[in-house]
C-alpha cells in the first residue's frame, strides 16, 4: 500500500505542476498578446460588400496565416473529467479558441504591416479540430487559418 500513496502523490503533483506551468504559460501569451495588439492597432481592417467600391490602392496582396493551437495536459484532463461528468460550458477550450484567433489575426496583421499595407480587407477565419481521437477523447488540437487582402 506504500507503493500506492507514492505513485498517488507523485501523480498528484505532476497535475499541480502541470496546473501553473500552463496557467503562467497562458496568461504570459495573453501579455505578450495584449501588447502586440497596441501596436497593430493602427492598421484598420474591414470587410466590404461585393457592392462596395474599394478604396484608392497601388498595391493589393492576399495574405494568409495558418496556426496550430493545443491544450496543455491539465486542461486535456480538465476536459475529460468534464466530458464524463456532462456536457457543460468549457471554459478551458474557449481559452484555446481565444488565445489562437487573436494570436493567427496578430500575425496576419504583422505580416500586412510589414509589407506596407495601409488597411486590410475582408479578413476571414477558418477553423477546423486536427486528428482524430486517442483512447475515445477528441484529442484537443486546433487549426486556425485567416486570410485577407492587404492594400497599400
Amino acid at each position: 500500500m506504500d507503493g500506492f500513496w507514492q505513485v498517488l502523490i507523485f501523480f498528484l503533483l505532476l497535475v499541480i505542476l502541470g496546473y501553473f506551468t500552463g496557467s503562467y504559460r497562458e496568461k504570459k501569451h495573453y501579455k505578450s498578446i495584449q501588447k502586440r495588439e497596441r501596436q497593430t492597432r493602427r492598421l484598420p481592417m474591414t470587410t466590404i460588400s461585393s457592392a462596395s467600391a474599394l478604396p484608392a490602392t497601388v498595391e493589393t496582396r492576399l495574405f494568409v496565416v495558418a496556426l496550430v493551437i493545443s491544450v496543455d495536459s491539465f486542461k486535456r484532463m480538465t476536459v475529460a473529467l468534464r466530458n464524463s461528468i456532462g456536457e457543460g460550458h468549457l471554459i478551458v477550450q474557449e481559452t484555446l479558441l481565444d488565445r489562437g484567433r487573436r494570436e493567427a489575426l496578430l500575425r496576419l496583421k504583422e505580416q500586412a504591416m510589414e509589407w506596407g499595407a495601409t488597411q486590410m480587407l475582408n479578413v476571414q477565419f477558418e477553423t477546423s479540430t486536427i486528428g482524430g481521437s486517442h483512447g475515445g477523447q477528441k484529442i484537443g488540437t486546433v487549426e486556425i487559418i485567416v486570410y485577407g487582402t492587404g492594400v497599400k
